[in-house]
């Protein structure tokens, strides 16, 4: 998904959530960003095999395994991500701690919905 699209969606988020606020914006573009390379760090992980242990030869020559480094960068981008994501309030605990409750995504029934198209009709 591109920045864009990824900074939609966390602003969609944030909105449900009730935690969007505009001196956020600077943390909301780099969570985009970090986002975006994660995707694009998967992607070039899954292309190139998805093997989590890569073979290579050192410059003695001898063949050694070791950690894919494409796993260990999209590791450390999820991680990053998470940190966001607790300081915008957008994780259970961290929204908590920030508004001393639980999120409540209003759902409208069946009939009020119905009633609201009938309104609005």
């Amino acid at each position: 998904m591109t920045k864009n699209k990824w900074k939609s969606l966390i602003l969609a988020q944030m909105t449900a959530l009730r935690v969007q606020n505009d001196a956020y914006m600077s943390v909301v573009e780099a969570l985009a960003g970090i986002l975006e390379q994660r995707d694009k760090t998967f992607k070039e992980f899954k292309d190139s095999g998805g093997k989590s242990v890569i073979e290579y030869t050192n410059k003695f020559g001898a063949t050694n395994t070791s950690k894919n480094p494409l796993l260990v960068l999209w590791d450390d981008l999820n991680k990053s991500a998470l940190a966001y994501w607790r300081e915008l309030g957008m994780t259970p605990s961290s929204f908590k701690k920030t508004t001393g409750g639980t999120p409540v995504v209003e759902r409208e029934s069946g009939l009020a919905a119905a009633l609201k198209s009938i309104e609005s009709g």
